[in-house]
């Protein structure tokens, strides 16, 4: 049912300072911030031969990372995003076998602009887990 990684998203307390790291140490291709406001994020995409890293920072007084970053100060990984080809299939498929998909169970449409939905992390040994619709 899941495809590839699509990506790897990381909380960081200071956006410009870790793209920087990124960038400059990494040697990374670092993309524009984009604001997210439907996610409460602003984001940052890194991007990889086989796969991306999504730079998350709070955007709004009630951002989810904002949260995370309190209980984690200096940032961590957030989530990990698998590609799907029927997000709707892929949401039946996992409720009907106990996962639990979080907000309201519809899909969202995510930083890329396609259809994305979130697993609970009590459901994943402990991971955050995001699908998106390719």
């Amino acid at each position: 049912m899941i495809g590839r990684l699509n990506h790897v998203a990381i909380a960081v307390p200071d956006l410009e300072a870790a793209s920087a790291q990124y960038r400059d140490t990494l040697g990374a291709v670092v993309r524009p911030p984009q604001d997210e406001p439907d996610h409460g994020v602003t984001v940052v995409f890194i991007e990889l031969p086989n796969t991306k890293i999504e730079l998350l920072y709070p955007l709004g007084e009630n951002s989810p990372i904002a949260g995370f970053l309190e209980k984690n100060p200096a940032g961590g990984i957030h989530h990990i995003c698998y590609e799907v080809e029927d997000i709707l299939a892929a949401r039946d498929r996992l409720k009907a076998s106990g996962a639990r998909v979080l907000g309201s169970g519809e899909p969202k449409i995510g930083a890329h602009g396609k259809p994305v939905l979130f697993l609970h992390p009590k459901d994943f040994n402990g991971c955050l887990v995001e699908l998106e619709q390719v």
